[in-house]
Parts: structure tokens; C-alpha cells; sequence
């Protein structure tokens, strides 16, 4: 790709934006609002905004290989305090998608240097679910059961925080475990039990 190209593009996009709305960078210029915390894969295949059908300045938008939220990255741990905290997000969504290389990569017996200790947060939510799992024959489906089961326990480590547990007594605030289907381009809400998993978890990780 010719670098170039990229500055040629921004300036059409400048002149597009303008002719639909003369605001639209002022308006951008003036702060940011938004209601979603997204937090998704690096993937470039994956683009937040695009697969949802938002505009810069409504979704404020986290991605790490293979959407994770380690309590050891204080990058990801960061971008949650200051949107809940300070942008009062109403939804923080995690979302996985089928077909994901870092999640395959977890599953494969491999030393992947620098990339082991990232990995084995994934290699962790296969030891939690490993019955069930193993339980799957088809390896296609059983690595989809896995992105999913990776969705399920970064929700559960976002429940986990301070910020969304004081966010919880305060206001309104929902998290959310979702997975794009990259052969079909469909949005899939896991439908996760939050309730269920705070009462089982709450003994343990009560914060605030």
C-alpha cells in the first residue's frame, strides 16, 4: 500500500463529512459522550465502529490481541476506569469474534515466545472449561466454543473491577458478551447470565 494514498483518503473523508454536516469536526472538537465501552480484538479484519454502525465520538473503543482483560494490564484496567468512571459509559461490551488467530494460536501446544504469557490467559479459560470442550468433537466448533467461552470470562473479569461494581450500585450500567461472525459479517449477543455470575462470584471479588 502506498502510505500516500492514506492522506488522499482523509481528505475525501474531510470533504464527505463536511458536505453531509458543516459541523461535524467542530462538533467532534467540543468532547466526547460516549455510551458504549468497546473492548475487541486487534484483528484488522475487526473494525468497532464499522460492525456496528456508529460515528466516531459514540463508542469509546479498547482492542488487545484476542479482547482481553488481564488484571495485570494496566492498559486495558485504565481504559475501563476512565470510561465507567469519568465518561459514565451505560454499556461495556466485549467482542470476540470466530476465526480469531490469537485464540487458535492459545489452543495449539507451542511455544510462541514474548506472546506465552498473553496467551496463557486464554489457555487459562480452556482449563475452566476444558469438560466441556473436550466434550466437542468437531475442532472448527470446538474453537468457536472457545471465543465464546474467552467472551464469557473477560465479562466475568470486567465484573470483577472496582469501577463496574461501584458503577453497579450507583447507576444504570450493563456489561455485555458479544461475537462477530466474520463469514457471515452477523453481530451475536451471548445472552451471558451477569446476574447469576455476580452472586457466584461476588463472595470472593467484593470490592466496593
Amino acid at each position: 500500500m502506498d502510505i500516500k494514498k492514506i492522506f488522499d483518503n482523509n481528505q475525501k473523508w474531510i470533504v464527505k463529512k463536511l458536505g453531509i454536516n458543516q459541523n461535524y469536526f467542530k462538533n467532534l472538537s467540543e468532547g466526547q459522550n460516549p455510551e458504549i465501552l468497546y473492548i475487541g480484538c486487534s484483528d484488522s479484519r475487526v473494525s468497532a465502529e464499522e460492525l456496528m454502525g456508529l460515528e466516531p465520538g459514540e463508542v469509546f473503543v479498547h482492542r488487545n490481541i484476542a479482547n482481553m482483560v488481564p488484571n495485570t494490564d494496566l492498559n486495558v484496567m485504565s481504559v475501563i476506569n476512565y470510561a465507567v468512571t469519568h465518561l459514565k459509559v451505560k454499556h461495556v461490551v466485549v467482542c470476540g469474534h470466530y476465526n480469531c488467530g490469537g485464540v487458535k494460536a492459545a489452543m495449539q501446544s507451542e511455544d510462541l515466545g514474548l506472546l506465552n504469557p498473553w496467551l496463557r490467559n486464554i489457555r487459562d479459560v480452556y482449563r475452566l472449561h476444558k469438560s466441556e470442550l473436550d466434550a466437542i468433537s468437531c475442532e472448527d466448533n470446538k474453537y468457536n466454543k472457545l471465543v465464546e467461552l474467552n467472551v464469557q470470562e473477560q465479562c466475568v473479569n470486567i465484573l470483577k473491577t472496582a469501577a463496574i461494581q461501584k458503577a453497579f450500585k450507583e447507576r444504570e450500567i450493563t456489561v455485555h458478551g458479544w461475537v462477530w461472525d466474520i463469514q457471515s459479517g452477523k453481530l451475536i449477543d451471548l445472552k451471558i447470565d451477569f446476574d447469576k455470575i455476580l452472586k457466584d462470584i461476588m463472595e470472593i471479588y467484593h470490592l466496593s
